[in-house]
């Protein structure tokens, strides 16, 4: 069993055994967890990360989840007095970060598959439950209950910052992802020294659990799901519910284009690996993006004006075509017109 100190908090310890992540402490810990087993407010002296072993089903997790969970923490001599959280992310793919100011300390463990990455607000209709956020935050302080909800909250809002900084999209709508269909969190405090009232991202324990988290969370989603920040063009279009095989489909409807859907395919992959194309369509998705929520500035004035002038820009000229042809080519605007402009002028 791997033990692992943390930052400035001598009763706590990170215990990892097998598929289990284990916060245990010397005395009860005061806690605020959304965990499977045992969440709400409560006094533990232990908090449990447990991956749900390869070929686990999901009826089987469903339909008795206190099995899975007594069964691995007895693997860190846990069994009594505790919280459980259940990932299918790797424990072996957690990443751990610590900071402190004065007499505050903060650590922070998570472990994080972003497969099922959602909008909060927009309809899910999901089948499986893998691919998730859960995050354990524990202070070296005594904040009071509202302060530790406070804590709570920020950790939360740290969390979508990390899926933004990465760029994560919901699997449901490729709109920007604010979380997974199934995170947890678990955050604790020693509720040692002098009593904190404030836990919000500006104050000074907020500032220390906002960092903390946001930083676990973008560092854990990369181990897990291999989601480097300089993934390919046709990675972040595919996010958005842009593959490759669709814009094809969708440009195959441009009869002035002449080619058909599998040419269409062919020089698409060609123009994503171009530097200076990858760059005019990130630029014209991330307007579309803007599209979509409503934000577009009113400088802008008419959108499928604007965004065909945009498209040509890549060119440098206007290049003509019938309007109803465009009518049925069913994409975002502003990445309709750039692609269309730059397949007109590569296609024979």
């Amino acid at each position: 069993m791997k033990q692992i100190d943390l930052l400035n908090t001598p009763t706590v310890k990170l215990l990892v055994e097998d598929n289990v992540a284990a916060v245990t402490s010397d005395a009860e810990l005061l806690t605020v967890s959304s965990a499977i087993y045992n969440g709400g407010f409560k006094r533990v002296k232990a908090i449990l990360n447990i991956q749900v072993p390869e070929g686990y089903s999901d009826v089987k997790l469903h339909e008795d989840p206190l099995r899975l969970v007594k069964a691995s923490s007895a693997k860190v001599g846990v069994h009594d007095s505790y919280l459980a959280m259940i990932t299918a992310a790797k424990i072996a793919n957690r990443h751990q970060v610590a900071k402190s100011d004065g007499d505050i300390a903060v650590n922070v463990v998570a472990t994080a598959g972003a497969s099922h990455g959602e909008s909060a607000g927009e309809h899910i209709d999901a089948e499986h439950l893998d691919g998730t956020i859960n995050i354990i935050v524990v202070i070296n302080g005594n904040p009071t209950d509202s302060c530790l909800v406070a804590a709570f909250v920020t950790a939360t809002e740290a969390k979508t910052a990390a899926l933004n900084d990465l760029d994560i999209r919901s699997r449901y709508s490729g709109e920007a992802a604010t979380g997974t269909i199934t995170d947890s969190l678990s955050v604790a405090t020693t509720n040692t020294g002098q009593t904190i009232e404030l836990g919000g991202p500006a104050s000074k324990l907020g500032q220390l659990v906002a960092s903390c988290v946001r930083e676990a969370v973008y560092m854990a989603v990369q181990k897990q799901d291999n989601t480097l920040p300089s993934r390919s063009i046709a990675a972040r279009l595919k996010a958005r519910h842009l593959p490759v095989e669709r814009l094809a489909s969708e440009f195959s409807k441009v009869k002035s284009l002449n080619a058909d859907e599998k040419e269409i395919a062919e020089k698409l992959n060609a123009i994503l690996s171009n530097p200076l194309h990858a760059s005019f369509l990130m630029a014209a998705a991330k307007l579309d993006d803007d599209v979509k929520k409503g934000v577009i500035p009113s400088e802008f004035g008419s959108i499928p004006d604007v965004s065909e002038r945009f498209g040509s820009l890549i060119l440098g000229t206007n290049a003509s075509r019938e309007k109803t042809e465009l009518e049925e080519v069913d994409l975002p605007p502003f990445t309709k017109q750039a692609l269309l402009n730059i397949l007109q002028s590569s296609l024979p």
